[in-house]
């Protein structure tokens, strides 16, 4: 089990929080996680880059010299890739079916084992409760400076659910305006980052030094882990 230290919104220490060492102990092979954020960076772009072949470029059909008689080259048309505004010859075309598929039990297990590394390297704090009555960014800036995160922060917050009625006994998470205020505290700060804990994924992790995570977050975490087993 591990301990992490936990804080008030003000910065007041407020003794512990433990963490099971099914969550604390958590580990991923190493590979894993390189093909799931692989994955992850593979699947933002867009493959929309897009040239003209000479079959698909509109230009005179005339043709630039004449066949014999001038000592040149045999040249068809002026839609061939070596004259201006002519076709592009292996140009890059718009792909398809081309994202990397990753399963969700291992993109669960990346996610928890990357979290579980940064709980045993002191790189996560709790706070109570980040609920805000206004949008206030100089509260949100002197917490994280006043315990040293000033790189690269990422806070993390529970999410909202609603229960759905049905033969089996299910939940939903939704947006909500729990947290508009935090987020809109959050995002004038350059170097920290909002996000729900059910929406975190494992390339954010991967790149944050610290991470601010809430009591109710750790407890959702903790809930999530004993429905998956």
């Amino acid at each position: 089990m591990v301990a992490l230290k936990k804080y008030s919104l003000q910065g007041e220490e407020l003794g512990d929080a433990h963490v099971s060492e099914a969550l604390s102990g958590a580990v991923a092979h190493s590979q894993l996680v390189k093909d799931y954020i692989t994955a992850l960076r593979a699947n933002v772009r867009k493959w929309t880059a897009s040239t003209k072949t000479r079959a698909e470029v509109k230009h005179t059909t005339k043709k630039p010299s004449p066949q014999k008689g001038q000592g040149r080259a045999r040249h068809g048309n002026l839609v061939a890739p070596q004259y201006r505004g002519g076709g592009r010859a292996f140009g890059p075309r718009p792909k398809f079916d081309v994202r990397l598929q990753v399963n969700r039990k291992e993109r669960r297990m990346v996610v928890r084992a990357l979290l579980a590394e940064k709980m045993r390297e002191g790189k996560m704090i709790v706070v109570d409760s980040l609920e805000m009555d206004d949008p206030k960014t100089k509260v949100i800036g002197d917490l994280l400076k006043s315990k040293g995160l000033d790189r690269r922060v990422l806070v993390l917050g529970e999410s909202s659910f609603i229960e759905i009625a049905g033969e089996t006994n299910s939940q939903l998470s939704v947006c909500s305006l729990q947290h508009e205020n935090l987020k809109k505290s959050v995002r004038n700060l350059p170097w920290a980052e909002f996000k729900l804990v059910s929406e975190v994924d494992g390339y954010t992790l991967a790149v944050a030094h610290n991470v601010v995570i809430t009591q109710a977050a750790l407890d959702e975490l903790e809930e999530q882990l004993k429905k998956q087993k």
